[in-house]
């Protein structure tokens, strides 16, 4: 046997206990976005377990042990003079305000889905074959657009777009716009409402998002200007488009070479293709950090496997990097390929022929 060091395996097992209450609290989480325990506690007014009940007509019993966890894991405050629950406003903005760009409950759906569609993946491991999108549970596709939502409202119309060069102008004077692998439509019709003379069409393969991304357009009031079609990255109607936009949709694709070859083909004349795509640097090395940790545990049980699902089954992943992304526009025939922008979690690119 090889020697163990106490002391570092003293720090290992601090750091697994806390990863491990992490995970608990994920389903803690979960359970109270779904029971929207923690949009009544957004106004941040102390509540005791029994006035929690009292308001929302759950059983106090469970609900002591819910608030307790999360006081544990420092998501509220506890007040022990009072016997009292309440959270902070920066705690009610992360769990309760779903259009606030610091917004996390969506993404413990996705981690949910990742537990859940284990079973798939370790078979996946065994045989090689993929894991298409469509075979995962259905908190993967709420949880992916609640997830990134928050994201898209603070930097689409804010950021990406006007760091393109001359896209924002087309769109405000009006242009015809594609969003490819749309999922519910949140990109879509976020876009649809900030450019109201422009006209917009979401595609996507997995027809149960393209239904509830067309609820969402009559919902949002912008159904006169979004159609959303079923239609994968490679098949979907080319229309000469001023803009084709792909939002952290290419890695997971099996050939982003034959989708950006038919990209190239949908675009008008000086057409844009906008590709966003998770922050990564290209070397592994410089990807060991939290939001790589994130990013390469999507790529293993979500991202990875989708690609593998595919015909060619290139298998990017989530954490491709930048010289990676060029070489598949590169290769589809885009002679102009540069990174426009990018934050601590994405990294926005623009092709063009």
């Amino acid at each position: 046997m090889r020697e163990i060091d106490g002391q570092k395996l003293d720090a290992l097992a601090g750091r697994l206990i806390g990863d491990i209450g992490a995970c608990v609290t994920g389903a803690l989480v979960v359970l109270g976005d779904r029971l929207e325990l923690y949009k009544a506690m957004a106004d941040g007014e102390p509540v005791t377990a029994g006035e929690l009940a009292a308001k929302t007509g759950y059983k106090e019993r469970y609900l002591r042990e819910w608030l307790s966890a999360q006081a544990a894991a420092d998501y509220m405050q506890y007040d022990e003079a009072t016997d009292s629950f309440s959270l902070t406003p920066e705690q009610a903005t992360a769990f309760s305000q779903e259009d606030s760009p610091a917004f996390f409950a969506g993404a413990f759906e996705v981690v949910q889905s990742m537990w859940l569609d284990e079973p798939k993946i370790a078979d996946a491991f065994r045989t090689g074959r993929g894991v298409g999108w469509h075979e995962h549970s259905n908190c993967l596709f709420r949880g992916t657009e609640r997830f990134f939502r928050p994201g898209y409202n603070a930097n689409i119309v804010s950021g990406w777009i006007p760091a393109l060069d001359g896209v924002r102008e087309r769109l405000e004077a009006g242009a015809s716009v594609a969003d490819v692998g749309c999922g519910h439509g949140a990109s879509t019709i976020l876009m649809a409402k900030a450019y109201p003379k422009s006209r917009f069409t979401g595609f996507d393969y997995h027809a149960p998002s393209i239904a509830r991304a067309r609820e969402s357009a009559e919902e949002e009031g912008v159904a006169d200007r979004v159609k959303f079609e079923q239609a994968s990255a490679k098949d979907f109607p080319a229309r000469g488009y001023d803009l084709v936009a792909m939002f952290d949709c290419l890695h997971d694709m099996g050939d982003p070479v034959g989708a950006g070859r038919h990209v190239k083909e949908a675009l008008g004349k000086d057409g844009v293709w906008m590709i966003v795509e998770p922050f990564a640097n290209d070397k592994l090395s410089d990807n060991l950090n939290p939001i790589g940790r994130i990013y390469y545990g999507a790529s293993t049980m979500v991202c990875t496997p989708a690609s593998l699902s595919q015909e060619v089954g290139l298998g990017l992943g989530a954490q491709a990097g930048e010289l990676r992304l060029r070489k598949v526009a590169l290769d589809a025939g885009f002679s102009r390929f540069r990174k426009a922008t990018e934050t601590p979690v994405n990294m926005v690119f623009e092709a063009r022929p």
